[in-house]
């Protein structure tokens, strides 16, 4: 690389003016407080990099953790064991007030299927140590792979156990799909912790929100002991908006401002890849991984790229609508024209056995009105008929083996089966879906979801009453998926248990009850 080149190069990533600013000379900074308070994690494994994340806060709550300085030096060091003896990676980040003394190390050229453990250094403190696994090789023989899904974390509602819990699990990773923190507060009082503010709008106000999330106690641990994968839903920035048009009717320059500083603190707070920074209003999360010969699994976004509700219109938008004239048009998109032809990609150049696409919504064809005629929730897949029917239709053009859907957002175990045209069960069963209830959100009525499973055949189980998440035991031949509920969500201290099992066969579509 020639000197020009270098010098592009260093524009391009930061690392040049990360330099000067060394350069001019700033006093050291020197911790008396723990600066590590938000904790440490990493996400998005492949088979040769991890990112590693933390984030300086020794005054979490306060704008910028308390901080001032123009950039703090962060060490970091990768090794094979968990007393940090045998080192195969090290190095320095620089922690600036712009992305909020973050730190987002992407280490590559890693052994596949290796468990490490790290360690972050700043201002003389160390943080805690903590585990991460990159996948196995694209294509190696893999008998086992196990993981858990989590969603809908409302900080007010209660304490995250279900996350003390899966330390017990010995999981490969964890996939949040959305709802990781709440922008404003609702719920049936008396709540168990508060929320500050009633809603939040600013960047200043997004990252203190993710700040007052992570200090549970149980969710630091849970990042510190496995990978991440994780996507969004609404929450994140505002209840139930689609793209860039707010549920509430809000200016749209306004609210593509409220969007840019809710992205940037999502960015700030997760163990993301530098792929995933944002710029502006935008933050590429959709991803996806192999592992070995046994998973593909897809994170798709269902949020960012999605198109406004063509019915109903505000202020009905909470209405359970009969169909209209306009759903299911062909402008229609979830997931928008650019991430629908990367989906098909994915699917086209994957030779796994088992495929899991992890999403916000569910995805199942569900009618909510009793008797004849059909009532559909409009801000989940029903909503948007003819962009989940181009997604079914990849899975059968693709000829995709084992597909399995992972959904959140309606605060309930959901398990049932989609058939290769969702909304007549007379097609083939195509898919399994396993919908998981929230961390600790509060659920809708139970005779909701009982209503839900009188009406619709495609679904096998249900209920709103439990808080939990989804452990899934996966081989060559079975998925094994446990329904994992909290006895408790006001008390860290919580016994679980398991609701139920179900298991899909490999080459038999849809699950059954163990």
């Amino acid at each position: 690389m020639n000197r020009r080149q270098l010098i592009r190069t260093a524009l391009a990533t930061g690392l040049l003016a990360t330099t000067r600013t060394r350069a001019a000379g700033a006093a050291p900074t020197k911790f008396r407080d723990d600066p590590f308070t938000l904790g440490i994690a990493s996400g998005e494994p492949t088979a040769d990099r991890v990112v590693l994340w933390t984030r300086l806060a020794p005054e979490p709550l306060a704008p910028l953790g308390g901080l001032t300085a123009p950039f703090i030096p962060v060490d970091w060091v990768l090794a094979e064991d968990e007393r940090l003896q045998k080192v195969v990676r090290s190095g320095t980040a620089y922690a600036t007030p712009d992305w909020a003394y973050s730190i987002h190390v992407e280490i590559i050229r890693l052994d596949p299927g290796r468990t490490y453990w790290y360690r972050f250094t700043a201002g003389g403190v160390q943080s805690p140590i903590g585990r991460t696994r990159t996948a196995p090789a694209a294509g190696a023989a893999l008998d086992r792979l196990r993981f858990a899904v989590a969603s809908c974390q409302q900080y007010e509602h209660g304490y995250y156990g279900a996350y003390r819990h899966m330390l017990d699990d010995d999981l490969d990773f964890i996939v949040h799909v959305g709802d990781y923190i709440y922008e404003e507060s609702w719920g049936v009082a008396p709540f168990v912790r508060q929320h500050p503010q009633r809603e939040v709008y600013t960047l200043d106000d997004y990252r203190a929100q993710y700040a007052l999330y992570k200090q549970d106690p149980d969710l630091r641990a849970a990042h510190a002991a496995y990978p991440w994968f994780v996507t969004w839903d609404d929450h994140e920035v505002e209840n139930d908006h689609a793209g860039d048009h707010s549920i509430n009717g809000d200016d749209p320059a306004w609210f593509h401002e409220r969007r840019a500083a809710a992205y940037r603190a999502y960015y700030e707070h997760q163990p993301l890849p530098r792929r995933a920074m944002p710029f502006g209003a935008g933050l590429r999360l959709h991803t996806g991984v192999r592992f070995g010969d046994l998973a593909n699994l897809i994170l798709l976004d269902t949020r960012q790229y999605r198109s406004v509700w063509r019915c109903p219109p505000p202020p009905e938008r909470y209405k359970v609508l009969a169909d209209c004239r306009t759903r299911g048009s062909d402008g229609e998109t979830m997931l928008g024209e650019r991430q629908e032809r990367w989906f098909d990609t994915q699917l086209a150049t994957n030779r796994t056995r088992w495929s899991f696409v992890a999403q916000g919504v569910v995805m199942s064809h569900i009618d909510e009105q009793p008797g004849p005629g059909r009532r559909y929730w409009p801000d989940a897949w029903n909503g948007y008929p003819a962009a989940r029917q181009r997604l079914l239709d990849t899975f059968t053009r693709r000829e995709t083996t084992n597909p399995v859907i992972l959904s959140g957002d309606i605060h309930s175990f959901l398990v049932g089966g989609i058939n290769a045209t969702s909304d007549d069960l007379s097609t083939r069963m195509l898919a399994s879906e396993f919908v998981t209830t929230s961390i600790s959100s509060q659920g809708m009525p139970e005779e909701r979801i009982e209503g839900f499973r009188r009406e619709n055949p495609n679904l096998l189980f249900g209920t709103s009453a439990s808080r939990g998440y989804l452990r899934l035991a996966l081989t060559p031949k079975r998925l094994e998926t446990d329904l994992v509920a909290m006895e408790r969500t006001d008390t860290r201290d919580t016994a679980r248990k398991t609701l139920a099992t179900f298991v899909v066969e490999d080459g038999v579509a849809g699950p059954v009850r163990a």
